[in-house]
């Protein structure tokens, strides 16, 4: 961790709002004092805006160390992971470099209320106030980040969580501090997280909207309120992103190989109930397919997003070759096999749509051709053939050395159809919309946690909506089903469970969540891998990666060892 901030402070001072991650090649040396970045805003901004740069989006595929997918790239880090490569000198996954966002956080607190942000005082305190919220919250989700990955028990079978740092450490400062209790890491990140909601606006108000300034504020010019919290920030942290991402801690905290407390399932779905309800309980219609178009900048699905990008790195990593990609991320038979028919029964047991093994995608769950390239479905306009005699001879099994599909199919979603890659040249972007947290998220953290507190239909608190309420809605979306009657058939806890975890599973599939999702539900990681080959004639599964996991060692990430070797109080989780 040493490393982290091996760099002066004098260097870490001289960020500014459009060149915030060029910390060590100041434009202007004179400028690097601790003085001066209290004398500008834009300078000072920069450092807490670190924490923002090093937020996890969408767009991490760590799917190819689960069963949901394979990578056919050899040196592909998650492949090595799920190959047998994981180790205290080789996790693609320890998020240990969060630390860093954590530090630059910290030394924005040292000086947000130094700083004269406006030149009218109460202005200016809104500003800082709110920044100070902002800080606050990057710190305890860095800090999520870092558990969700090193969380685990120690030789003696007690839960651990990781070192909290909640003051600035200077080069040379000591970090060797021990790793808190796993509870005692989760109440720090909780408390930050309610200091920030303290701080925070619920939600950014657009210019005049005075009516909704809240009562406590009114002691402050409504035109200064409404500046210091406007819409401009709307990509920012609030309040209403803040309250639900404390049900996604809580949801991981209460979990099977974590805590398993129904306490902890209640704070959950408390908190993700309270931001529902004041959403109206609203499902977004457009909430599957919430990343092809242009429109979706606005799409009520975001509860919070990255900044619009606009380029075409993920459709020329992973569109098929005949379309120029590479075709990294493969999903497998796995993942193609948890969707449902299109009446919402799994394949094989649907009363109305026979799943025929020879003719597999006929009758699906919609979501299916919307998420996964496979033997004859389209990309744009273009009909992709997987098959072993792929007339186009790029895209069938395993055609092009690490770039043709190992499973028969390649991935969707995510991706923008609009975009062209040329055989050479530049190729033409197009916008994309990453989400930190969706509102599809919350209604399966309200679902699972739910269940888990009562069953299929109870209601936690004030909430109005059961798990099976949430899942029919869900589903109703996905697969325009008017009458659920495989949902409408589950009466206990155990079915619903694994209907929830399901759900999970296939609407957020290719987000980042599958891989944590497999380890805090306690189920099995050593799944195998499996494709699906058409030889022109017929289709056969088949063995397509072993998953070399032990699934007790494996639960549990290593810590680095590096970092063990450097700290003497750290404490490596059993196994490692």
């Amino acid at each position: 961790m040493k490393k982290l901030i091996q760099y002066s402070i004098f260097a870490m001072l001289v960020f500014t709002l459009h060149s915030c991650s060029d910390f060590l090649s100041p434009s202007n040396e004179n400028l690097s004092t601790a003085e001066y970045v209290t004398t500008d805003p834009a300078s000072a901004e920069g450092i807490m805006l670190n924490g923002y740069s090093a937020l996890i989006n969408a767009y991490v595929f760590s799917d190819p160390a689960t069963d949901d997918a394979v990578s056919n790239q050899t040196t592909n880090g998650f492949k090595r992971m799920a190959l047998g490569e994981l180790s205290p000198n080789f996790n693609p996954i320890s998020r240990w470099d969060k630390y860093q966002a954590i530090f630059y956080v910290n030394r924005f607190l040292t000086i947000v209320d130094k700083v004269k942000w406006m030149d009218i005082p109460d202005l200016s305190y809104l500003y800082s106030r709110r920044l100070h919220g902002e800080a606050l919250a990057l710190r305890a989700l860095h800090h999520f980040y870092i558990l969700e990955a090193n969380a685990g028990k120690d030789a003696s079978g007690n839960l651990l969580g990781i070192p909290y740092y909640t003051k600035f450490i200077p080069s040379g400062g000591d970090l060797n501090v021990p790793r808190l209790t796993f509870t005692a890491t989760v109440d720090s990140i909780m408390a930050d997280f309610n200091k920030a909601y303290d701080y925070l606006p619920y939600v950014y108000l657009a210019a005049g909207d005075s009516a909704n300034i809240p009562a406590k504020d009114l002691i402050y010019n409504k035109k200064y309120y409404l500046t210091a919290n406007s819409t401009n920030y709307n990509q920012r942290l609030n309040g209403k992103i803040v309250r639900a991402l404390q049900a996604r801690v809580k949801l991981f905290a209460a979990s099977k190989s974590y805590l398993n407390d129904i306490n902890v399932y209640k704070e959950s779905a408390n908190f993700a109930s309270g931001v529902l309800a004041a959403n109206l309980y609203a499902l977004a219609t457009d909430g599957v397919e919430f990343y092809n178009a242009d429109a979706d900048a606005s799409n009520p699905e975001f509860l919070w997003r990255a900044s619009v990008s606009s380029n075409a790195t993920q459709e020329t990593n992973n569109f098929p070759p005949s379309l120029n990609g590479k075709g990294f991320v493969n999903p497998t038979q796995n993942l193609v096999d948890a969707f449902y028919m299109k009446d919402g029964y799994p394949i094989g047991k649907s009363p109305t749509s026979t799943y025929d093994p020879q003719n597999p995608y006929v009758n699906r769950d919609a979501r299916l051709a919307k998420f996964v390239i496979y033997n004859g479905s389209t990309l744009g306009s273009q009909v992709i053939n997987t098959s072993t005699t792929d007339p186009t001879k790029v895209n069938g099994i395993n055609l092009v050395s690490q770039q043709s599909t190992s499973t028969g199919y390649y991935l969707k979603k995510l991706m923008r159809p609009d975009v062209v890659i040329p055989v050479s040249g530049t190729a033409t972007g197009q916008k994309h919309f990453s989400a930190f947290i969706r509102y599809t998220e919350l209604f399966l953290i309200l679902a699972e946690s739910e269940n888990e507190i009562g069953g299929p239909d109870y209601k936690e608190g004030t909430s109005t909506m059961s798990a099976r309420d949430i899942l029919r809605a869900i589903r109703k979306r996905a697969m325009t089903i008017t009458v659920d009657n495989y949902l409408n058939d589950i009466n206990n806890m155990d079915d619903m469970r694994t209907l929830v975890q399901n759900e999970r599973r296939l609407e957020l599939c290719f987000e980042g969540f599958r891989i944590w999702d497999l380890r805090r539900w306690g189920l099995p990681l050593t799944e195998t891998a499996t494709g699906y080959y058409n030889d022109g004639t017929k289709y056969t599964k088949v063995d397509v990666e072993q998953r070399m996991y032990n699934n007790n060692k494996y639960r549990y990430m290593p810590l680095m060892y590096n970092e063990l070797q450097k700290y003497s109080n750290l404490v490596q989780n059993a196994g490692w």
